[in-house]
């Protein structure tokens, strides 16, 4: 285990990460989080591909699971509207239940979990942040105000710029993330291109994308 992380917890075996999605297959749906979360004074959004769904306006392809984004100081806030849930952190393919505040404070990525049936329902990505101004976790060098950062559908369901969320599929561009990529870009502004050419470059020089913005 790195010693940057916790004691406790365990390591998940290959197979227990082949089981995972099982896990996941009752997970909440965008429509679905929303109105749990609905007044809260915590700036919240939908990320990754569910994000880029909303920013389309459709749902183009099955999601293993739902993720949103929060600034990590407002996670008690969040936790408290879901009473009767746990949440489980996990990191460096480690898992601790239940969380402690050590535990959640060594990670980053955050699952609720119903008791009752050991189903996931949603992924609390807790970002850095300074006060209402976000800070990208690859990149501390990049920051957006968040009323920059938050879009909303005519339903107000809040999620991330679809630039940012292009952002953090790049480093890896999974066989989805590269679908995800080729299936947005044509939606892009001009400005929103010119953004998403800017942060690449800047956080990962010379990555295949650029050569389509």
């Amino acid at each position: 285990m790195s010693e940057h992380l916790p004691a406790g917890g365990h390591q998940l075996t290959p197979a227990e990460i082949d089981a995972l999605p099982a896990r996941w297959s009752s997970c909440w749906t965008p429509g679905e989080i929303a109105p749990r979360l609905s007044g809260t004074a915590t700036p919240w959004c939908v990320a990754a591909g569910w994000a880029l769904d909303l920013f389309r306006g459709e749902q183009t392809r099955e999601h293993g699971d739902l993720e949103i984004a929060i600034p990590a100081a407002s996670f008690t806030e969040i936790r408290g509207r879901f009473p009767g849930y746990v949440f489980d952190t996990v990191g460096s393919g480690h898992l601790w239940e239940n969380a402690t505040q050590e535990e959640l404070a060594a990670t980053h990525q955050t699952w609720l979990r119903d008791p009752d049936t050991g189903d996931y329902l949603v992924d609390v990505f807790r970002e850095p942040h300074r006060g209402d101004t976000w800070i990208c976790r690859r990149d501390p060098t990049v920051r957006f105000p968040y009323r920059e950062i938050i879009r909303y559908t005519e339903d107000a369901v809040p999620y991330l710029r679809p630039e940012l969320v292009l952002l953090f599929k790049a480093k890896n561009a999974r066989p989805k993330d590269q679908a995800d990529f080729e299936q947005t870009v044509p939606h892009l502004t001009p400005d929103q291109r010119a953004t998403l050419a800017g942060l690449l470059a800047r956080v990962h020089p010379g990555h295949p994308w650029l050569a389509h913005l």
